[in-house]
């Protein structure tokens, strides 16, 4: 029954793919035949109501029917092809002697520069590349990274709230927290995104910027396993001659915490407007991953301890470039761009 029922659709379909004229009508054959709701596919489907010596021989003879129109479709498809080809060229004539455009080529973004250039640095020392929810959890943004409900980061002139425990992220942190809640150590990752904070638009604030933070956990990992990497980065982005300090500061998910400053990279530390004649630059936020933002996320800080770091990526491309307004990377003003 079911073999008559084949060669019934095989004989068909055959006819339909012979008499098509588009191949828009050939891909209403192949969905109607082959499709997830097809004829054939409703067979295949129906296999295993059938007995045990049957179901083998009819399966058999399905797929060699599928696999008969199924070339038999492929075939039409390049002849159609080949005929619309031909009655282009009789249809269109192109004049030769008119003179052409050259097409204008774009140039790379400065942020998209400044962000390929950190993740190809960090992915050549073994850092994976993370990514998360640019809507997050009010937990994963605040409280798994130790900050308290009474901390000034979570006022509401700071973070764009949307009700339901839910926020814009303010950071790109709860991508760390989110891997170190799979369990899956070591990690050694980098999470370059898109964050949100409630500033008023000027030459160095926006309500949405970028960030790139890293994150290393595994045994035995000191400051001086933080130090080595970050000054290993600065040179690789910056120059061999940069040299990197670090002073104290105070971040709610690391403990100790401590900021980088990097040589001015114009002035090489002798004294500009860039570095404000100090000679240096702060370029990053970082420290060792504190204790209880470890174990809340599941992770045993007695075996375990690690490091944190980041940065926001236009303040970098702005000293870089020495681009003196943000909002000049976001106008789309090719004249702008043409010089990067």
């Amino acid at each position: 029954m079911i073999e008559k029922k084949l060669e019934k659709i095989k004989n068909e379909t055959i006819l339909k793919i012979e008499n098509s004229e588009s191949i828009k009508q050939l891909e209403e054959i192949k969905v109607g035949i082959l499709g997830k709701k097809g004829e054939l596919t409703s067979i295949l489907k129906s296999l295993g109501s059938l007995s045990n010596e049957e179901r083998p021989k009819v399966g058999k003879i399905v797929n060699m029917t599928r696999g008969n129109l199924e070339k038999l479709l492929n075939n039409k498809r390049e002849m159609l092809k080949e005929e619309a080809l031909k009655n282009s060229l009789i249809e269109e004539t192109i004049d030769v002697t008119m003179k052409g455009k050259a097409p204008k080529l774009g140039k790379v973004h400065p942020m998209t520069s400044v962000i390929d250039e950190i993740n190809t640095i960090f992915l050549g020392m073994g850092y994976e590349t993370a990514d998360g929810p640019e809507i997050e959890k009010e937990y994963y943004n605040f409280n798994a990274l130790n900050i308290e409900e009474n901390h000034p980061a979570r006022d509401e002139q700071d973070t764009f709230y949307l009700g339901n425990g839910f926020l814009l992220r303010t950071q790109t942190s709860p991508v760390q927290i989110r891997k170190m809640e799979e369990g899956k150590l070591p990690i050694k990752i980098i999470s370059p995104g898109r964050v949100f904070r409630a500033d008023e638009v000027d030459a160095t604030h926006s309500p949405s910027f970028h960030q790139v933070e890293g994150l290393v956990i595994d045994e035995n990992i000191s400051m001086a396993y933080l130090k080595g990497t970050l000054e290993a980065f600065a040179k690789e982005l910056l120059g061999e001659k940069t040299k990197v300090k670090f002073r104290p500061h105070h971040f709610p998910f690391t403990e100790p915490s401590a900021e980088m400053d990097v040589t001015c990279f114009v002035c090489n530390g002798v004294g500009c407007k860039v570095c404000k004649y100090e000679g240096w630059i702060e370029l990053l936020g970082c420290g060792m991953v504190h204790p209880k933002v470890l174990e809340m996320s599941g992770i045993d800080s007695k075996k375990y301890s690690g490091f944190a770091f980041g940065m926001g990526l236009e303040r970098l491309a702005m000293l870089k470039y020495e681009i003196k307004d943000l909002r000049l990377m976001y106008e789309n003003n090719v004249n702008f761009l043409k010089q990067f």
